[in-house]
């Protein structure tokens, strides 16, 4: 009776398998996992690994001090078309802190949260997170494929919130505006206790920018120009200009930046920074001066030679005095040639051997008054480079 019972059990199992197999087979091929529809919405989804890796090794005045590996970039971005008219764009830092900006409650380490919608065919509409259209190329390029910034984007809040127009005036000419939060964190976070006492917070700290980009000469000759206007306070703002230059042939690129910005309230900290004491008001009627060139060449289809030159000028207004005008700070100057090998022809993995160098050389008000000494620094670094599309 015992086996007669199994054999029954066995053979009802085996009918439920059967029948789960028929209908799963059904299902399979009447309702696929992915829908059409959403196959198709991916089509126009990239999602994109941008990384640069190094053994980075560090010196100071020309003396060695340590040697580390480095995940020096890092940043996930997935951007895409959901609808016909709409578009987003999102990218992340994981080499960055996390904290929310008290101002626009985003993660500090997101570079862009954005929707775009195209208006018409030429004109475009932005609203989120994004980065400011500074000019320039230093910023226009991959954050990968930088190893260091000079002074004011080093400093500076380049990814605000707030919104953006653009506008193909001529098929080789675009003009941008963006209205932008001033800042990600609250006045108070950003210059704490040291605002000077004859200043106040604005009560409408936004960050006007206007840019343009042309294109000449079927293409080989591009600028990024741009007026910015940043109000920090009722009574102090900051005006920033950049001039980007760029050109480019089968071989050679070459790319000029430069940058000026005048602030009220000194919004990098590079000069009050340099004041000592632990209560230090935040100075004002600052300026920084730069100028930024790289040259690109392909001297074999697999290698690629770069240097990059940079300067950089700080001033202060009646810092020395209270008539004293506007006198020089620091000056700094930075040098990075690099060797890029390109081993794949279908995948942009670009593996690199540079070296950074920095020296950054005081004014003798800077050195007698404020403490500061002439230093150098240097990095030479071997890596490798690469904005991965995974999907």
């Amino acid at each position: 009776m015992k086996k007669y019972v199994l054999l029954i059990l066995f053979l009802f199992a085996q009918a439920i398998m059967l029948g789960q197999d028929h209908q799963l087979t059904k299902d399979t091929l009447s309702k696929p996992i992915i829908p059409k529809e959403r196959l198709d919405l991916l089509k126009n989804v990239d999602i994109i690994f941008n990384m640069q890796f190094a053994n980075d090794n560090f010196f100071r005045d020309g003396k060695f001090q340590e040697s580390a590996f480095g995940n020096n970039q890092m940043r996930l971005e997935i951007k895409g078309k959901i609808h016909d008219k709409v578009y987003f764009r999102f990218r992340d830092r994981y080499t960055k802190t996390t904290d929310p900006g008290s101002r626009d409650n985003l993660s500090r380490s997101t570079d862009m949260a954005y929707i775009g919608i195209t208006l018409s065919p030429k004109t475009r509409l932005n609203l989120g997170k994004m980065s400011a259209d500074w000019g320039g190329y230093e910023f226009d390029l991959n954050p990968i494929d930088i190893l260091e910034y000079n002074d004011i984007l080093e400093y500076a809040d380049n990814f605000l919130t707030g919104a953006g127009i653009t506008y193909q005036v001529f098929q080789n000419h675009s003009f941008g505006l963006q209205v932008l939060n001033s800042r990600v964190s609250d006045f108070e976070d950003v210059y704490q206790d040291r605002v000077p006492v004859n200043l106040e917070k604005a009560k409408f700290p936004m960050a006007f920018i206007t840019n343009w980009r042309g294109r000449f000469f079927g293409g080989k000759f591009e600028t990024i120009y741009s007026y910015s206007f940043f109000k920090e306070t009722t009574k102090k703002g900051m005006n920033f200009y950049s001039l980007g230059h760029k050109y480019q042939d089968k071989k050679l690129t070459l790319m000029y930046d430069f940058k000026y910005s005048n602030e009220g309230i000194d919004r990098k900290g590079i000069i009050t920074n340099m004041i000592p004491g632990e209560e230090v008001s935040i100075q004002q009627n600052v300026s920084y001066l730069e100028n930024w060139l790289r040259a690109e060449y392909l001297i074999a289809p697999k290698v690629n030679l770069s240097l990059t030159l940079m300067h950089s000028n700080a001033y202060a207004k009646n810092m020395i005095d209270t008539d004293s005008g506007i006198n020089h700070i620091r000056a700094s100057y930075g040098f990075i040639p690099s060797v890029q090998y390109l081993p794949f022809k279908n995948l942009n993995l670009r593996f690199f051997v540079s070296y950074v160098g920095r020296y950054y050389n005081y004014s003798s008000y800077a050195q007698e008054q404020l403490g500061q000494t002439d230093y150098n620094t240097g990095r030479l670094s071997v890596g490798f480079i690469a904005p991965l599309l995974i999907f």
